[in-house]
């Protein structure tokens, strides 16, 4: 997999090199003449251009690209980019960075973004995870369909614990990707039986988050009473 990365700072080379060891293909792009370190990720390919002009990306030949990451840490040159790699290029994936919280909204498939990450958002619901159990806690946002990756922790008084996934009356538009259960990552089966304390990770559509929080998260009808 050809990935073309637009901000050669500390973020996009770190991604550079997750995926090289991956061994997928990189290429990083930076205008700033400082951002080009060759010797920090000697396996990628390097590019000195603004990733917002159209002849760079040409240079860039991003038409070969199988998926575009917008790293940079200015929100404005990450939503162009997403922009171009998808309405000029026709890039199957566009990931794009939010730096800002604030301009989360526009990054979207308008723009161009089929996934955008939000680090200040991610590292709090990070937190959240980590403390709630029963609350469904957002992890990442994905531009088609309006939908999320959400993450829940099954408390002991779910109405589901103990019940094999195929037997749940899921809600519409939603689909359970990962069980993981103590060391474990389980692929869910129509047989597998939930437990107390297993994280679920959905995707889910927005609309549909509060109707699975209230599935998962209900007390038994008994213990409501007591």
């Amino acid at each position: 997999m050809r990935v073309a990365i637009a901000g050669a700072g500390a973020v996009g080379r770190s991604i550079a090199g997750e995926l090289l060891e991956n061994g997928h293909e990189v290429l990083l792009i930076d205008k700033a003449p400082t951002a080009i370190s060759v010797e920090r990720v000697p396996q990628a390919e390097w590019l000195l251009a603004d990733a917002c002009e159209i002849t760079s990306l040409d240079e860039a030949a991003l038409q070969r690209c199988n998926v575009v990451i917008a790293a940079t840490g200015d929100d404005k040159v990450n939503l162009v980019v997403s922009l171009l790699a998808k309405t000029e290029y026709a890039v199957p994936r566009v990931v794009a960075r939010v730096n800002n919280p604030k301009n989360e909204w526009l990054f979207n498939e308008a723009w161009g973004v089929d996934v955008a990450v939000s680090t200040p958002r991610l590292m709090s619901a990070l937190v959240e995870e980590a403390v709630s159990v029963g609350d469904l806690v957002r992890l990442l946002r994905f531009s088609h369909g309006d939908a999320n990756l959400v993450e829940l922790t099954l408390p002991p008084e779910s109405a589901i614990a103990g019940t094999a996934v195929g037997d749940v009356a899921w809600p519409q538009d939603t689909s359970l990707v990962t069980i993981i259960r103590g060391s474990r990552v389980l692929t869910p089966t129509a047989e597998e039986t939930l437990e107390a304390g297993d994280e679920l990770l959905f995707v889910a559509a927005q609309a549909r988050e509060e109707q699975l929080e209230d599935l998962l998260s209900v007390r038994r009808e008994e213990e409501s009473a007591g």
